[in-house]
């Protein structure tokens, strides 16, 4: 295998980039085993020697803790890649199914092949993260990627772009910088598939670009992801799990608690532990190094303007100077508040009591489905109601947003919260392109029986065979 170039490649515009990155994987640079793993140890290598810069780089766009920073994004990654590199042998292999009857002698497998030139959109709330795990995938797979970072999250793209050459070769992974304008313009070429994580306006746009070339998408969207509380939970519990998925990145998290469905019966028991957990966790939020920043102006003047939706049982400070907008509980929340009317994306946290179970499924009715759903109950029967009567990307039981990290799980949405799935092995399944593969031996040629001309003789075996 040729010796990995670290240097960049020089400037050049992004027309073509597809089609140059097609053909290293056509000239086969990026299969074998070996070349794969050698990428994946770059990565790694990336993130780990440059800790502290991806500490300052997250801090700024974010307000992360360094804490923060490595739980939800760089020793993610790095475990990610971690688990990929072992396993990709095992991914790799064929894998053998059985070859019918009518066939025989014969044996059937499928391939993993790698799919071509990919583009990775990430968006701004995981920067480091949403750029990074799809890639281990594309790296996986054996596919070359372009990885188009946030520009709303410009300390990290700025790292990122300075880095990836350093560590990964240039011949299959690109990093491309910019906005609108640059994001339209790879979307004008031709890629083997496009990987976007955002919000499900952009995405239509996305698809409609992907449509032309028949390239196929993977949508990591999000939604109004609820939490239903039974009046059975643990409530003190709940109330914490609840609280720590809700305010980790100032809520600025795709599968964060949305909003909150509790028994009419423990509703101010549940408001007032979540007032507790949130003090316990926080203390003065404005002080803590432990809570993040809202990511601009713009998304936090959006924030504020939900802040009326009801009554605030605490939070509701605002600092726009330090991008700040405190943990907020809100109850009295009417069903056609503006804070019930779009993904909040933020540490605003509306609390709405409801009629049981019965009562909860039907407030998902005829709804969109959101990326996550989670229930706190300990009765057995009306978890398995929710688990049965509702749908969503993942389902978390008396547990918020920790599903993410379970790399078995495969993580995606349903109809608008997203389509397609990644993380672990379905990583490298989304990227890679499953061949099937038939072999059957000429020595004895058992297929005779079904040539034509049909005699009467060969239609009856045709038929046993067949039927």
């Amino acid at each position: 295998m040729s010796e990995i170039r670290t240097e960049a490649p020089p400037a050049a515009s992004v027309d073509g980039i597809a089609a140059e990155l097609r053909a290293a994987v056509d000239r086969g640079v990026t299969r074998p085993r070996a070349y794969r793993e050698q990428q994946l140890e770059g990565l790694v290598r990336m993130l780990l020697q440059h800790a502290s810069e991806w500490e300052a780089a997250l801090k700024a766009d974010l307000g992360k803790s360094e804490i923060e920073a490595h739980l939800t994004e760089i020793g993610y990654v790095v475990a990610e890649a971690r688990a990929a590199r072992r396993s990709l042998r095992r991914w790799m292999a064929p894998t053998r199914v059985a070859a019918p009857l009518a066939l025989q002698p014969a044996t059937a497998r499928t391939v993993a092949e790698p799919l071509g030139a990919t583009l990775i959109i990430a968006p701004w709330n995981y920067p480091l993260h949403l750029a990074l795990a799809p890639l281990i995938g594309a790296i996986a797979a054996g596919d070359a990627a372009v990885v188009k970072p946030s520009e709303l999250a410009p300390a990290t793209s700025r790292l990122l772009a300075r880095l990836a050459p350093e560590h990964l070769d240039p011949r299959s992974v690109r990093v491309v910088e910019g906005a609108v304008d640059e994001t339209t313009a790879l979307l004008e070429q031709r890629w083997d598939l496009i990987f976007y994580t955002g919000n499900g306006t952009v995405a239509r746009v996305v698809a409609a670009a992907a449509a032309k070339h028949l390239t196929p998408t993977v949508l990591e969207l999000g939604g109004k992801s609820p939490v239903y509380v039974h009046r059975s939970a643990d409530i003190a519990a709940a109330a914490r799990r609840i609280a720590w998925g809700k305010w980790i990145n100032a809520g600025q998290t795709c599968v964060a608690p949305d909003h909150i469905r509790v028994d009419r019966e423990v509703a101010d028991e549940l408001v007032e532990q979540l007032r507790r957990a949130t003090a316990e966790q926080l203390g003065d939020a404005r002080t803590s190094p432990d809570f993040a920043r809202i990511v601009n102006g713009r998304h936090l003047e959006r924030l504020r303007g939900l802040l009326g939706s009801g009554s605030v049982v605490t939070g509701g400070e605002v600092d726009a100077d330090a991008r700040y907008i405190a943990p907020t509980i809100l109850t009295d929340v009417a069903e056609d508040a503006p804070v019930m009317q779009e993904e909040i994306f933020g540490p605003i946290l509306p609390v709405l009591p409801v009629d049981g179970v019965d009562g909860f499924i039907e407030t998902m009715s005829g709804r969109d489905k959101p990326l996550a759903l989670y229930v706190f109950a300990r009765d057995r029967d009306a978890v398995r109601r929710v688990e049965r009567e509702t749908s969503s990307g993942g389902l978390g039981i008396n547990i918020a947003v920790a599903h993410v990290g379970a790399a078995g799980l495969p993580f995606g949405g349903v109809g608008e919260s997203g389509s397609g799935a990644y993380h672990g092995r379905h990583s490298f399944e989304v990227f890679s392109h499953r061949k099937a593969v038939l072999s059957k031996p000429t020595a004895v040629d058992t297929l005779r029986v079904i040539y034509p001309p049909f005699t009467e003789l060969r239609g009856r075996i045709a038929k046993r065979i067949l039927g």
